[in-house]
């Protein structure tokens, strides 16, 4: 049984990814992309709260609600290393990182985002209010696909080289 129902689990995961991708896809610019994203991905994949950050050495465009800007080495010490994506289970959450929604947050993932070669790093962190919702021994295929998705969605919209 308990491999069936990671089969199915991993299926239900996979169709929730692949519905956020489509919704992200979507986006008429980097506004719309911010706003599909605090809004769409919540329900989508079943979460609390979700938030883009970049180190302070990016260049956002001022107009860019939804994006929190954090200290230089903030990312680097969440995810630790050169790891894409970090699972953390039974967490308070990081008040840089989800701002008023911190208090909610007892497990996140946070996906390490390459928006400029070169450039400095940026994070997209999902949250929820259940302990066991993201942790170290799940997989991550999926959400490094989400990644680099919302990757290439910004670069997209900051009209960056690929």
């Amino acid at each position: 049984g308990e491999l069936i129902d990671a089969g199915r689990n991993n299926q239900h995961s996979q169709a929730r990814i692949h519905a956020t991708v489509l919704r992200l896809l979507l986006a008429r610019s980097l506004d719309h992309l911010l706003e599909l994203m605090s809004t769409d991905l919540v329900g989508l994949l079943d979460i609390d709260t979700v938030a883009l950050c970049l180190e302070t050495g990016s260049v956002a465009p001022a107009t860019s609600h939804g994006i929190r800007i954090l200290p230089d080495g903030t990312i680097a010490k969440a995810i630790g290393g050169e790891r894409g994506v970090t699972l953390r289970d039974n967490v308070a959450g990081d008040r840089r990182i989800f701002g008023e929604a911190a208090g909610l947050v007892r497990s996140d993932a946070l996906l390490r985002l390459v928006v400029r070669e070169n450039g400095p790093p940026a994070l997209l962190a999902l949250g929820s209010r259940e302990p066991r919702r993201f942790h170290p021994g799940q997989g991550t295929e999926l959400l490094a696909f989400l990644a680099n998705v919302m990757e290439h969605s910004i670069c997209t919209w900051l009209d960056l080289p690929r």
